[in-house]
Order: structure tokens, then C-alpha cells, then sequence
């Protein structure tokens, strides 16, 4: 089945300055969440490999639309929820917890210096940072 043309003019994205300023604070949210992570916790180091792609399992809502597989990805790709879960587990005081949510934003900031950005419901290639691949 052929794919219908997309409007790229429908999915807005950053460019230039903007776009290089973007993705360095993509790379600094990666280095500083590591750096937390090993510092300032006590927690194993091989949780970071284990655990640095899990919000790539929230690609799964592709499976049932662009919608949904958008809404999901881009919940598992901003920072309220690893904020507020490193919030609670802070308060509660879990160092496991913490890490977790370290963790989820140091993969926010690999993936937004690589330039993946949060998803538009067009493609899963379009994003806030640019079509992924061009």
C-alpha cells in the first residue's frame, strides 16, 4: 500500500543555531544525568546499559496508529515523567528509583543530541528537531 504525501509543512521543525543549541543540551542532559548517576549514587553500573534503552520500548504504540504510537513515545520522551518519578523517589528516598529516573533522562539527552526528537502524529520520522535522516 503507498504511503500518501505528507505536507512537510505540517510537521514545524527547528533549524540552524536553534537546532545545534538543541541538540548540545541534548548531549549536556546525557553528561550531567551520567555523571549524577556515577557520583552522586551508589547503584550498580551495569543498571545504565540495561536500562538506557527501555523508553525505546514505548515505541510500541506504533503497532496501533501514529496516533497512539506518538502520544507513547513522546510520553516516555520528555521530561516530566522521569522528573517526577526522580522527585518521588527522592522524597521516598530509593536510590534504585533515582537511578531509574536518571537513567530515563540521560536517554532524552542521547536522543535528542542525535537528533530524535518528540514525534508528530505524520511519520514516525518527523519531529520537533527535524525529519529523522535528512
Amino acid at each position: 500500500m503507498e504511503k500518501p504525501h505528507i505536507d512537510q509543512s505540517l510537521t514545524p521543525a527547528v533549524s540552524g543555531l536553534p537546532l545545534r543549541i538543541l541538540r548540545s543540551e541534548g548531549l549536556v542532559l546525557l553528561a550531567a544525568a551520567l555523571a549524577t548517576y556515577f557520583a552522586g549514587l551508589d547503584e550498580p553500573w551495569w543498571l545504565v546499559p540495561l536500562l538506557l534503552f527501555v523508553p525505546d520500548a514505548f515505541m510500541v504504540g506504533y503497532a496501533k496508529s501514529r496516533r497512539a504510537g506518538a502520544v507513547l513515545y513522546n510520553f516516555a520522551h520528555s521530561y516530566p515523567a522521569p522528573a517526577m518519578l526522580g522527585a518521588l523517589a527522592t522524597v521516598a528516598d530509593e536510590p534504585l528509583w533515582q537511578g531509574v529516573a536518571i537513567v530515563w533522562l540521560a536517554h532524552i539527552g542521547m536522543d535528542r543530541a542525535l537528533g530524535y526528537g518528540l514525534k508528530y502524529e505524520t511519520d514516525f520520522k518527523d519531529t520537533h528537531l527535524g525529519r529523522i535522516g535528512h
